[in-house]
């Protein structure tokens, strides 16, 4: 099944650190950009932090620039997502996501998700 995995998801204390990984099942970084979105049920879908260029660095959500940071091993085909400073606010599901990279150089619509991984952060 072509399908990133994430795993990494838990409890934490408001001020706590988790790191997120994913990595892709059935296809590979060569040939796909990576990000990560998370979910709140009710509310709309909200980017967290992403690629948009195959060379540019990474694109972040207001709400956790600062304290959250994406990287990615290509060699292993996985993806990370350091979050540092939680907030209760940061509660959510993480979504691993992926897209095609176009032309060599431009990421496409990340339509390619995860089954999430829950991350709760208690006050």
């Amino acid at each position: 099944q072509v399908q990133p995995v994430e795993s990494g998801g838990g409890s934490v204390q408001a001020g706590g650190s988790l790191r997120l990984s994913c990595t892709a099942a059935g296809f590979s970084f060569s040939t796909h950009c990576m990000g990560w979105f998370r979910q709140v049920p009710g509310k709309q879908r909200e980017r967290v932090a992403a690629f948009v260029r195959v060379d540019g660095s990474p694109e972040y959500g207001d709400s956790v620039k600062g304290r959250f940071t994406i990287s990615k091993d290509s060699e292993k085909d996985t993806l990370y997502l350091q979050m540092n400073s939680l907030k209760p606010e940061d509660s959510a599901t993480y979504i691993c996501v992926a897209a095609r990279i176009i032309n060599g150089e431009f990421c496409g619509t990340y339509n390619l998700r995860g089954q999430g991984t829950q991350v709760t952060v208690s006050s």
